[in-house]
């Protein structure tokens, strides 16, 4: 087990290593650089020259990336030579809005796409399960940056019940908190409904067929008490990797969503960073959302011992 967990450790490390060494070298390719962007464009190249052996942005790209990286594993994600803001204090600032829209989204998905699996599964090839399916398609086929423009023009600019953009915090008030989410959170759900419930129902499908379930309706089990108690739990395991996997992604890929709406979150902090070519806030954010990522697919990996037994008997064995 302690091997195992030590090669775990040890990809997720070089996972992130990997993300970082390329987020660098993409922006080195970038024209321009970030001491012209404090500057202005009527500055001179010796300022210029003099700005970016100030921030030691003169050196080679490869002396620049061990630097910050030495500091990195401190937990030192450098400070932003275009806000002078330490890079950790921005990423926590716009957390919250990037968390609270990842996991709403994943939230609103989940619930949505376990019944209408279920109602698929306890009537499979039913008119009803052909219309979710159906339904299902449709949403499969309707990105973030096409959902958001529509329910814009529908919901907020036709009947005015949601605002078209900004952000309030929870800490100030809690209803126009969740009244500006609403939209961002349907446009960012509707793919993963799809895809959780077209998974769950095609695993549900093949448990019901299982000698288990079999023998728990014999007993008398209602349908309700056999679906929840005895089908759901192992039917979830691929449903659980996704939802990890998808939470990673949302966390660092609500891009679209954010800029969209004009949501204070990481993504817009990464696209303000990559336009003024703040290398070391992009450096940092990419390594946080990294992290993330890894340490949400090594929770994920721990739950399968829970979700099915099998796992942990192979894992002990």
């Amino acid at each position: 087990m302690l091997l195992t967990a030590a090669r775990r450790v040890g990809r997720a490390l070089l996972v992130v290593l990997l993300v970082t060494m390329g987020a660098v070298v993409l922006l080195s390719l970038a024209p321009g650089s970030a001491a012209s962007v404090i500057l202005g464009e009527n500055a001179t190249p010796e300022a210029i020259d003099a700005l970016n052996a100030e921030l030691g942005l003169d050196r080679p790209l490869w002396s620049q990336y061990v630097h910050w990286l030495g500091d990195a594993v401190t937990g030192d994600l450098g400070e932003s030579p275009i806000t002078h803001q330490p890079v950790l204090d921005a990423i926590f600032e716009r957390l919250p809005v990037t968390l609270e829209l990842a996991a709403l989204g994943l939230i609103v998905a989940l619930v949505i796409a376990i019944g209408l699996a279920v109602l698929s599964a306890t009537w499979p090839g039913s008119p009803l399960d052909r219309a979710i399916a159906a339904l299902s398609s449709v949403f499969l086929s309707v990105p973030a940056f096409i959902a958001g423009p529509v329910l814009v023009y529908l919901f907020a600019l036709q009947t005015g019940w949601f605002p078209v953009t900004g952000w309030t915090r929870i800490s100030e008030d809690l209803g126009e908190n969740l009244r500006g989410v609403v939209l961002p959170v349907i446009a960012i759900s509707l793919t993963e409904i799809a895809s959780f419930h077209r998974l769950l129902r095609t695993d549900l499908i093949s448990t019901l067929r299982e000698d288990f379930i079999g023998a728990a309706r014999a007993k008398g089990m209602s349908p309700g008490y056999v679906m929840a108690r005895h089908a759901l739990r192992p039917s979830s395991f691929s449903l659980v990797t996704l939802v990890g996997i998808n939470l990673g992604r949302l966390i660092g890929g609500t891009v679209i969503v954010e800029s969209f709406f004009a949501l204070p979150g990481l993504g817009q902090l990464v696209i303000y960073s990559i336009t003024a070519r703040d290398i070391i806030t992009v450096q940092g954010v990419v390594v946080f959302i990294a992290v993330v990522y890894v340490v949400i697919n090594m929770i994920v990996d721990l739950s399968y011992g829970w979700l099915d037994p099998r796992v942990r008997k192979a894992a002990t064995a």
